[in-house]
């Protein structure tokens, strides 16, 4: 009986830490940083490691991901300063519903009167504000957004000239998407993809007792279908992930070919296969 209450307590302590690391708000995701041009029409209006991406079109634009609650007026101001509105938004998308990215989405929906799209794991989560998020649900994280539209695999979102894919590359969320489109420059054809990549949050159970049906396959099947992809330009929800700053400085001068970087896509995506085998190994043997 003793051992059943320390077991307990044990497990009490280290929900509450995964917890209070899960929502702690780390100084890179406030932090301001320039708006820039990735490639073509693609750009970064995000903070220091929280990545937005702007997507101009001539029939309006699309914002993928917020930062934090307080991130519209950075936001804003990023478009502004790359010489657009961001009244002009006209659909918003997110890679992922956890509060580090969403926090924004319904203040921005509310200036602008775009509409919300996402797919259908991820849905949910968004319109009761990350209550139902099978890892750190059973909260309100962020402020609920009503979505206007479900998007899934494969579909092509079409606004102005613009057509891009939805992929949905789940595990990180049930819902996580990427998003492809193909950039032509000088006579160059890029292949382009704002990818969702599988990273696996602390606390977060693949095998045994899973977080959600299904979880450990979903990443394994993301992995697999991303290292299939044709990739030149590759960004993430993080700018971290990508090595943003490492491939760019602010003021740096536009080049098309800054972001390129096809094996650097496989070298992540194959780190983060390691990093799953490891994880799943340290969860079996413990049980």
């Amino acid at each position: 009986m003793k051992k059943n209450l320390m077991q307990v307590c044990f497990c009490g302590l280290l929900c509450s830490l995964i917890a209070e690391q899960a929502f702690a708000q780390r100084e890179n995701w406030s932090r301001p940083f320039e708006g820039f041009q990735i490639i073509g029409n693609l750009y970064g209006v995000g903070s220091y490691d929280l990545s937005v991406f702007l997507i101009t079109t001539n029939e309006g634009h699309i914002l993928i991901n917020t930062g934090l609650e307080d991130s519209t007026q950075m936001i804003r101001d990023n478009i502004e300063s790359l010489g657009f509105r961001l009244e002009d938004i006209r659909i918003l998308l997110t890679q992922q519903a956890h509060w580090d990215h969403t926090a924004a989405l319904a203040e921005i929906k509310e200036l602008t009167g775009a509409e919300m799209w996402a797919t259908v794991g991820d849905a949910r989560v968004l319109e009761d504000g990350g209550f139902s998020d099978p890892h750190f649900g059973g909260e309100e994280t962020f402020r609920p957004i009503d979505v206007d539209k479900i998007i899934r695999d494969g579909e092509i979102i079409r606004l102005g000239e613009l057509e891009l894919t939805v992929y949905h590359h789940p595990g990180h969320t049930e819902g996580s998407s990427s998003y492809a489109m193909v950039v032509n420059e000088d006579g160059r054809e890029y292949k382009v993809l704002i990818a969702n990549m599988g990273t696996i949050n602390a606390g977060k159970q693949l095998t045994i007792e899973p977080t959600y049906p299904g979880v450990a396959e979903d990443f394994l099947n993301t992995y697999r279908r991303q290292k299939a992809m044709d990739v030149d330009v590759w960004v993430a929800a993080h700018n971290s992930q990508y090595n943003m700053h490492e491939k760019y400085r602010p003021g740096q001068a536009y080049d098309a070919d800054t972001f390129v970087d096809p094996a650097g896509f496989i070298r992540a995506i194959e780190a983060l296969e390691q990093s799953y085998e490891e994880y799943v190994s340290v969860e079996q043997s413990s049980n």
